[in-house]
């Protein structure tokens, strides 16, 4: 099977596949086992359902395509592909006693890796990433669903209390002077290019990412660094949670019923903020972005007499340039990340918005890849000409709602094939826990002045 063979033998994708389930399984090796059926937040499943999905999710992906897989647990199947429904439609309210065993889970997932190992060894599969076949376009699926997961699981952890975790080491970030972050760039007319083509051989992306759209900009103006703590703290002391100008009327609603009065990961003790970290707690970073949920951030932007950019202009800041070309990446053409930003698994937290001077875009915009996803004010919604996948209906199609918006960008969480220029994130506007931030932009239209 390719599971026993020598990486450097398997065929690339293989690689891939083993790469992203070795991180997934050092992951649920941060928690304490006795902590496997805890939730850490309200809307989302327990960790074990997280544990069994993973396989599941690879497992009912290639038995739908391929007569050659039997289910040979169908309850199990089931279950971790959709959790435990609630009874009344509200948050979950599953018990532990619910679950299986961790030992039952775990003789699962050992059982549909063989198989599957067994199964992608008789396809044939070639050395190549790129070339388009359904074998290849399924594994593209399942490995970038697994690296998704890996960054839900992330903030799933950060959420859980120290004592259930073990701690990790992150690498260091080199210490710069504080940035006052009150600089805007200039952003000239001119095109943005979002999403990919559909007839772009052997391009693997996500049914949300087609079909290419070529849009005009106008000029604008934009921040040169996400919004920082310090920033954001200026905002809440400014009384900008009681303020009922500053939110729409559904936001508003939400952080009266909720009592909203900060981000998440901060916590107040008398007249000090302190940042609640993966593995420890420290005094509030001023200079690390803040991490809030869309509310907060369209909120902060009126505050500021600003807006949150659109997903073109935000596009337009991080990959255009002067002479009307779009650059893969926000520093040019070269795909070699290494050190370029905090992502692909750099650090478990945030880093100063100074910290990677080379992740610049052509006008000028810093740290637009990584260190937090990005908040845009478009809503997520189809490209013309999309088209769900037949086997995955409901990746996209599901969220086209009016209720979720884009954000782009990446978190120190985020693998790199999602590093991509087309690829598109989105949350709801309430959903304070993911490691997402924002900047803000300056449109002719806005007349507000800064509070």
């Amino acid at each position: 099977m390719f599971g026993g063979a020598k990486l450097a033998e398997q065929p690339a994708l293989l690689r891939d596949l083993f790469d992203a389930r070795s991180l997934t399984d050092t992951l649920f090796e941060v928690v304490r086992s006795d902590a496997l059926y805890e939730r850490p937040i309200a809307e989302r499943h327990r960790l074990i359902f997280y544990l069994g999905h993973l396989e599941a999710f690879d497992w009912n992906l290639l038995r739908q395509q391929s007569s050659a897989l039997h289910s040979f647990h169908p309850a199990f199947d089931q279950l971790f592909a959709f959790g435990i429904d609630p009874v009344d439609g509200g948050l979950p309210n599953d018990q532990p006693h619910d679950w299986p065993s961790i030992a039952e889970i775990q003789r699962y997932n050992q059982r549909v890796r063989r198989e599957i190992d067994t199964f992608l060894e008789s396809e044939g599969l070639t050395d190549q990433r790129a070339l388009a076949t359904p074998a290849n376009t399924l594994l593209h699926v399942a490995i970038e669903h697994r690296l998704m997961h890996a960054e839900t699981i992330a903030y799933l952890l950060h959420c859980m209390p120290y004592g259930q975790k073990h701690s990790r080491p992150q690498a260091a970030v080199a210490s710069k002077p504080a940035v006052v972050n009150q600089a805007m760039l200039a952003i000239p007319a001119g095109h943005a290019t979002l999403g990919l083509p559909r007839n772009q051989h052997g391009v693997f992306g996500w049914d949300n990412e087609f079909e290419v759209q070529q849009v005009h900009v106008p000029q604008f103006l934009v921040d040169k660094f996400m919004v920082t703590n310090a920033d954001f703290l200026n905002f809440l002391n400014a009384g900008a949670y009681h303020d009922r100008n500053l939110w729409r009327d559904s936001d508003w609603r939400w952080i009266q019923s909720q009592q909203i009065r900060h981000p998440a990961f901060w916590r107040n003790q008398g007249s000090e903020w302190f940042y609640r970290g993966m593995f420890e707690e420290v005094p509030l970073p001023l200079d690390w972005p803040v991490y809030v949920s869309y509310a907060e951030a369209a909120a902060y932007a009126r505050w500021a007499g600003k807006s949150l950019p659109t997903e073109a202009q935000w596009h337009r800041a991080a990959y255009g340039d002067r002479r009307g070309l779009d650059r893969e990446f926000p520093w040019g053409d070269d795909s070699r990340i290494e050190s370029k930003g905090n992502f692909h698994f750099t650090r478990w937290d945030p880093a100063p918005v100074t910290a990677y001077r080379e992740n610049v875009s052509a006008f000028g915009a810093v740290g637009m890849l990584g260190n937090g996803w990005e908040w845009c004010s478009t809503e997520f919604a189809p490209f013309l000409g999309f088209q769900a996948f037949p086997f995955y209906p409901g990746y996209s199609a599901n969220f086209f709602d009016g209720q979720h918006f884009v954000l782009k960008g990446g978190s120190s969480r985020t693998a790199a094939p999602l590093l991509r220029r087309s690829f598109r994130n989105w949350f709801q506007a309430h959903y304070q826990y993911a490691y997402t931030g924002f900047r803000c932009v300056k449109n002719p239209e806005d007349r507000r002045p800064a509070c």
